[in-house]
């Protein structure tokens, strides 16, 4: 009998895609369940009953929550493709600048996108901050991982997949090639990746979704 892979996901959320490419990566063959956050599934629930959301991994019946999670299991579980580097140090790096790409940058860059007016120039100056860090990190590298993309890349991919959709939606540019150049040319190597090009969310789709979020956002502060 086979393994049972099944990953519980929706379409939109930045924290699945990372898990997709990781089970791409090592060529696990997996089975695709879409919830409906506003109508959650018992499976996910039970799965899941602390936090609630996605994305979950069920491997032989046994379910792992939180992306950061799913992708150290999925690393330690399927040999081919390492994700995170051997030596413990390099690891441990990893591991910091991926809880800080998830508490510090994420949360910024998606207040400083949904804000307006005076928040947004406050959450617009913590994110810049945040993404002068990734930066310097970058410098000198093609892939936080070397050569070949690892496990921060995959943590930081939203970056190269959502900014440029959030940029439409809202007309706001914060990456650009005069502040981030390393930035930019990681994003344009990423999404080279046929890796990327194959598994991505509809720009079109996401643009929608997230002008109504902005809309949602600013009528609300308004009201």
């Amino acid at each position: 009998m086979g393994e049972e892979v099944k990953l519980l996901k929706t379409w939109s959320s930045p924290f699945v895609w990372r898990v997709v490419w990781a089970l791409k990566l090592k060529g696990v063959e997996y089975v695709s369940v879409e919830e409906d956050l506003s109508n959650k599934s018992p499976l996910l629930l039970q799965c899941n009953p602390i936090y609630k959301r996605v994305p979950v991994l069920i491997h032989n019946g046994k379910s792992i929550a939180e992306s950061l999670i799913i992708l150290e299991y999925i690393d330690g579980t399927w040999n081919s493709y390492p994700l995170l580097p051997e030596d413990p140090h390099d690891k441990a790096t990893s591991r910091f600048w991926a809880k800080f790409a998830d508490d510090k940058v994420l949360p910024s860059v998606w207040v400083a996108y949904l804000k307006q007016g005076k928040e947004q120039e406050e959450a617009t100056v913590s994110a810049l901050e945040n993404l002068k860090y990734i930066e310097q990190e970058l410098r000198g590298k093609k892939f936080f991982g070397g050569e070949s993309i690892g496990f921060l890349d995959l943590v930081l991919g939203w970056l190269a997949i959502y900014v440029n959709v959030l940029e439409d939606a809202t007309g706001l540019n914060m990456i650009t090639q005069d502040t981030f150049p390393c930035l930019l040319e990681w994003i344009q190597s990423f999404t080279d990746l046929p890796l990327i090009q194959e598994n991505h969310p509809p720009k079109d789709k996401l643009i929608t979704k997230f002008q109504v979020l902005v809309e949602s956002y600013t009528a609300k502060n308004a009201s």
